[in-house]
């Protein structure tokens, strides 16, 4: 058995935190905006020096399926 998951570094994690920051006034659940920003982290490169705020403005594609795997409504 394969587990998808992916382990979050320290630097994955400071990015995580930031979008959690960005997105604490959105509407949603804390849990779902950490989902949603993992997920984000996820889909970006290791080298990405965006903030995953930033970065979701250029990849509306991503946020979706974020928002739609995260359950952000």
């Amino acid at each position: 058995m394969t587990s998808t998951q992916v382990f979050a570094d320290a630097d994955d994690m400071k990015w995580i935190t930031q979008c959690m920051k960005d997105n604490m006034n959105e509407g949603a659940k804390e849990d779902v905006v950490f989902k949603y920003c993992q997920c984000m982290n996820n889909k970006m490169d290791s080298n990405e020096t965006k903030s995953i705020s930033q970065w979701e403005k250029s990849h509306p594609n991503e946020m979706k399926d974020c928002e739609k795997q995260s359950g952000w409504k």
